[in-house]
């Protein structure tokens, strides 16, 4: 078995109702795997992070701090992380 920690920012933490949690899924489980374990009982937030089936354009997943894939196998102590895309920013204010 193989336990890996997820990590949830900004609406998603409020809708899975948690910031960190673990999960642990069979050897040779991919991320997909994990998300699934992740999502099991959570299904407000499988209906945000899912798009028709498939995960949605505007949710970010990583592993291990780097851009993910569904299919990457995951290993002990890895972190997964999903969050909605950043907006905003500074905006420049000019005098006239």
């Amino acid at each position: 078995m193989t336990t890996v920690r997820w990590r949830l920012f900004a609406d998603l933490a409020e809708v899975a109702g948690d910031r960190e949690t673990t999960v642990t899924v069979g050897d040779g489980a991919t991320v997909e795997d994990a998300l699934d374990a992740l999502l099991d009982g959570r299904n407000g937030l499988r209906a945000r992070v899912f798009d028709d089936g498939t995960l949605a354009d505007h949710v970010n997943l990583l592993r291990n701090g780097d851009d993910a894939s569904l299919s990457e196998s995951v290993e002990e102590d890895d972190e997964l992380a999903l969050f909605p895309p950043v907006s905003g920013g500074a905006s420049s204010h000019h005098r006239v």
